[in-house]
Parts: C-alpha cells; structure tokens; sequence
C-alpha cells in the first residue's frame, strides 16, 4: 500500500492505506481523529464534514488519493482551544442534544461563515439544511450561525 503524507490540522501525518480509502477513514482508524463521524457513508448527512483547502467537504466520500498537499482541517483542529467562535455560540444556544452530527454542523458553518461573514437568514438555512440532524435542532443551530456571524465581526 502507499504511504500518504498529509498536512492534517497544521501537522504533518503519515498514513500507509489504499489509494481509494475513504478520508474519513484515514482519519479514524488511521489517525486516531474520531471527532469527524460516520453518517451515512454516501455524503449526504454532513456528519463527515472537514475543510479541505477552507471548503467544506464530506470525507466518507473522498479518496486520500486525491487531497494531495491540501490542507484538511478537522474539528479537532479548527480551534486548539474549542473556542471558534462558531464552537462558543454552539455552546452559548446548548446545540447539541446527541452531538453526533455536531462536529460536522460546525465545520460547514465555520467555512460558511468565513466566505460569507454577514449571512441572511434564507442563507444560513439554506446552507445548513444540507445536514441531517437526528434530534431536529434545526431552529438552534441556526440562532448558533447567527450568533457566531455577529461575534465574528
């Protein structure tokens, strides 16, 4: 198998995997980062959400093969202290019920808001409706995005 060479939270890791194994999993099992969740495994529910190059992607569906020398950010290292403010309005609103689709929520509203700092309402809905959330936070997580938008200023 050959060996992938990483940048992976600002490190560089190595992983010696198949070319066609899923990121996530390199992630996981490899890597020991389990903050990024296994959903559904067709990138639909957003539980595997990471930064690629800042771009919010699912990894479940993206070869280690193809990130290259991109940068690929995981919750674990989108803020060494859990304080992105982003995290901090999470907490602020008590998102999370179950957690599990939280690190992914986080991760695409934290690229969200970096390329759009003063979103609309239809905005954030429409960009965050592309997770599932099994306990229906919906409402909260939007308040959370706006909140974080406002302290980002």
């Amino acid at each position: 198998m050959p060996m992938y060479n990483l940048n992976i939270n600002g490190k560089k890791l190595s992983a010696d995997v198949s070319d066609d194994t899923p990121l996530l999993w390199v992630l996981r099992d490899h890597l020991g980062l389990v903050g990024t969740k296994y959903g559904c495994g067709i990138a639909s529910c957003g539980a595997c959400t990471i930064h690629l190059n800042g771009e919010a992607i699912r990894s479940c569906m993206l070869p280690v093969s193809s990130v290259g020398n991109a940068e690929v950010t995981t919750i674990e290292g989108l803020s060494a202290l859990g304080d992105h403010p982003v995290q901090q309005a999470w907490d602020q609103v008590d998102v999370p019920q179950c957690g599990f689709c939280q690190a992914g929520q986080i991760m695409t509203a934290a690229a969200f808001l970096k390329k759009n700092p003063n979103p609309s309402e239809k905005q954030i809905i429409e960009t965050m409706n592309s997770h599932l959330c099994r306990c229906g936070t919906y409402h909260r997580i939007k308040e959370a995005v706006q909140i974080a938008a406002k302290n980002m200023k």
